[in-house]
């Protein structure tokens, strides 16, 4: 396996997610303007998940339909060209409401 294997990115994206869903637990959506490590870390691991998911070959993303490639793809790049605008509310309800869902989906793929 190397690190241009779909399943390395899958697995990123599988780290990545966890890593920022677990950062708010017990955590409230005001917390980010109190926190400056918090909201930089969250911005950063959703960065890094829509960069993995660039990285899967079309052929994995044909094969795993069910992961919403081109949203996680345009999340990335509206915190990265849009690093002086993001919207810490849109940022948060991803992390609360959508990471979940597809890490479910991902540890279907990779295996948990």
């Amino acid at each position: 396996m190397t690190q241009h294997d779909d399943s390395v990115r899958l697995k990123h994206m599988l780290d990545h997610a966890r890593e920022a869903v677990g950062m708010i637990e017990g955590k409230k959506r005001a917390d980010l303007h109190e926190e400056r490590m918090l909201e930089l870390s969250l911005v950063r691991l959703v960065e890094v998940i829509g960069e993995a998911a660039a990285r899967v070959t079309s052929k994995g993303r044909e094969r795993y339909g069910s992961i919403p490639w081109s949203q996680i793809v345009g999340m990335r790049n509206r915190l990265v060209h849009g690093y002086d605008q993001i919207d810490l509310d849109v940022l948060w309800d991803t992390i609360e409401y959508d990471l979940p869902p597809i890490i479910t989906e991902l540890e279907n793929i990779v295996g948990s």
